[in-house]
């Protein structure tokens, strides 16, 4: 629903991945060309995602620049964030309608960085206005007001034969090593564990693949 009011071609669709066991991923339609996580947003995560920026700032890591990556500045838009970051590096597989407004956002905002995408995303009406009409729509339940938690989306995508993590709250694409259009969605899913493994009591995970209709 929402690719298509954002005038996407309905060749491709979210589907929702209902474990991460071989036999359950198989059930997921292939070619898969992202996976969005939703996952709590916690103080052990926080603990890991400074830690995990002061070493990538150390060791340094590769990220090509192809990769398409937009900084999160507008409060509760991750979902539209990681659908963004789902589509724009995919983009060459995507039909697109004439008038779409995704598309047009990606075509003005290719030369950009980073940051002057989030603020050209922050006057951009039409996407956003798709985003608050169907936040959540079809998702887990939204977290009612009082409770002390955030759940965020990020998305993996294979750019180039590697395996990238694009989350807007961090300052860079996280590349998670080599993948390949055939093995993506178990790399993906991999990398989903391991978000799942740093917080064993928590149970609000869960992950839907973009997958050919």
């Amino acid at each position: 629903q929402f690719l298509k009011q954002l005038g996407i071609h309905p060749d491709w669709q979210f589907v929702d991945v209902y474990g991460m066991e071989p036999e359950l991923l198989s059930m997921v339609p292939r070619p898969v060309c992202a996976v969005l996580l939703l996952f709590p947003i916690t103080e052990k995560y926080e603990t890991f995602r400074t830690e995990e920026e002061e070493r990538i700032k150390a060791k340094g890591q590769d990220v090509k620049s192809s990769v398409y990556f937009i900084k999160q500045t507008i409060n509760n838009a991750c979902g539209t964030i990681g659908l963004i970051h789902a589509i724009a590096n995919n983009r060459d597989k995507m039909n697109f309608e004439t008038n779409s407004s995704l598309k047009k956002f990606l075509e003005d905002s290719l030369s950009m960085t980073p940051e002057e995408r989030a603020k050209y995303l922050e006057t951009y009406e039409a996407i956003r206005v798709t985003h608050e009409s169907s936040a959540h729509e079809g998702q887990t339940e939204a977290p009612s007001i009082d409770e002390k938690v955030d759940l965020h989306f990020i998305a993996l995508v294979n750019v180039g034969g590697h395996l990238y993590e694009l989350d807007g709250r961090k300052p860079f694409p996280i590349n998670h090593g080599e993948t390949s259009d055939d093995s993506f969605l178990e790399d993906a899913i991999e990398v989903c564990k391991k978000f799942m493994e740093r917080d064993p009591e928590e149970l609000r995970f869960n992950a839907i693949a973009l997958s050919a209709a």
